[in-house]
C-alpha cells in the first residue's frame, strides 16, 4: 500500500483542524485591524506564540529538538509566510472575507507550479493545463476593473504565493525536523521580521484591553492552524493536502455574512469552483502516480 495514501484519512482530520483555526484567525484579524497595523499585529502576534510553543514544548519535553539545522530552509520558509501572511491581514480588511478565502485557493496551483523548481518534481503539460484554469478561476471570483483593480484582490492573490512557497518549504523541513522545531523558528523569526518592519518608524501601536483577547485568538488560531497543517503535510504530499482546505470558504462566507454583513456572492463560489477542479485535477493526477508506484514496488 501506499504510504501517503494511507496516511490521508489522517492528514484529513488535521486539515479539518486548520481550517476551523484559520476561519476563526480571519474573524479576529478583521477584529484586530481597527487598532493595529499589519506588522503590529504580526508582532504581537509573534511575541505570544514563542510563548505558547516553548510552554507547550516543556510540557511534552520536545524542546530538545530545536536546532539551527538547515537554518536558511527556516528563514526561506519564513519569510515566504511573512510575505503571504500580511497580505492576507491586509486584504481581509479591503474586501469580503469569502473573496479573499477563494483567492487564496490559488495556493495550491502555485504549489504545483513552484514544486518542478522546489521539490524537483516535473512540470507537466497538466500543471500547466492546472495553472491556466486557475487564473480562469481568479478572474471569475476577482472581476477586476482594468481601469481600477482592487488592491484587496491583489494582495489575496499574492498571499496565495507566499503561502505556497511556505507550504513547499514546510514540507521539505518535515523530513528532517519535528514540528515543535519547525514552529519555534516560525514564531522566533516572524517576531523579528515584524519588530523590523512595525518598527522601522519608532512607533508601534499597542493594543487596548478590550482588544487584547482579540489578539491572543490570531495568535493561538494562528499556532493551531500551522501546528494542524505541518502535521497534514507531514502525513501526505502538499499537492493533496493543500486543496482539502477548500471546505473552509462555506464556513467563512457564512461568518462574514452573520458577523459582518457580507453579502454572499455567487460568483465566488463559481470561482472557486473553477479553482477546486483545477486542483482536483492534480489530485487525481497525483493519486494514480501514487497506485502505479506502488504496483511497480509491490
Amino acid at each position: 500500500m501506499d504510504q501517503h495514501a494511507s496516511n490521508l484519512p489522517l492528514a484529513a482530520l488535521w486539515m479539518a483542524g486548520a481550517i476551523v483555526s484559520f476561519s476563526g484567525m480571519a474573524v479576529a484579524g478583521r477584529m484586530v485591524s481597527v487598532e493595529l497595523d499589519t506588522f503590529e499585529l504580526m508582532t504581537y502576534r509573534s511575541f505570544i506564540s514563542i510563548a505558547l510553543v516553548v510552554g507547550i514544548g516543556g510540557m511534552a519535553g520536545t524542546l530538545g529538538q530545536i536546532n539551527t539545522r538547515n537554518f536558511g530552509l527556516h528563514a526561506a520558509r519564513n519569510l515566504s509566510h511573512f510575505a503571504g501572511q500580511n497580505l492576507w491581514f491586509a486584504a481581509i480588511t479591503m474586501i469580503p472575507l469569502a473573496q479573499v478565502i477563494a483567492l487564496e485557493f490559488t495556493s495550491p496551483i502555485w504549489v504545483a507550479l513552484l514544486a518542478p523548481f522546489l521539490l524537483s518534481e516535473r512540470l507537466t503539460r497538466l500543471r500547466m493545463f492546472v495553472a491556466v484554469m486557475g487564473f480562469i478561476g481568479i478572474l471569475i471570483v476577482a472581476r477586476p476593473d482594468l481601469s481600477n483593480i482592487e488592491l484587496g484582490s491583489v494582495f489575496a492573490a499574492g498571499s496565495a504565493i507566499g503561502f505556497a512557497g511556505s507550504a513547499i518549504f514546510t514540507k521539505i523541513l518535515t523530513r528532517h525536523h519535528s514540528i515543535t522545531c519547525i514552529l519555534f523558528w516560525l514564531a522566533v523569526m516572524q517576531a523579528v521580521f515584524g519588530l523590523v518592519c512595525a518598527g522601522y518608524d519608532g512607533d508601534i501601536a499597542i493594543p487596548s484591553v478590550s482588544l487584547l483577547p482579540w489578539v491572543v485568538m490570531v495568535s493561538c488560531t494562528g499556532l493551531g492552524a500551522h501546528f494542524c497543517l505541518t502535521t497534514a503535510l507531514s502525513h501526505a504530499p502538499a499537492v493533496i493536502v493543500m486543496p482539502m482546505d477548500f471546505a473552509r470558504l462555506p464556513v467563512v462566507a457564512l461568518l462574514g455574512m452573520v458577523l459582518f454583513g457580507e453579502a454572499l456572492d455567487v460568483w465566488v463560489f463559481v470561482g472557486a469552483a473553477v479553482i477546486f477542479g483545477a486542483n482536483y485535477l492534480n489530485i487525481a493526477a497525483e493519486a494514480r502516480r501514487n497506485r502505479a508506484l506502488a504496483r511497480a514496488i509491490y
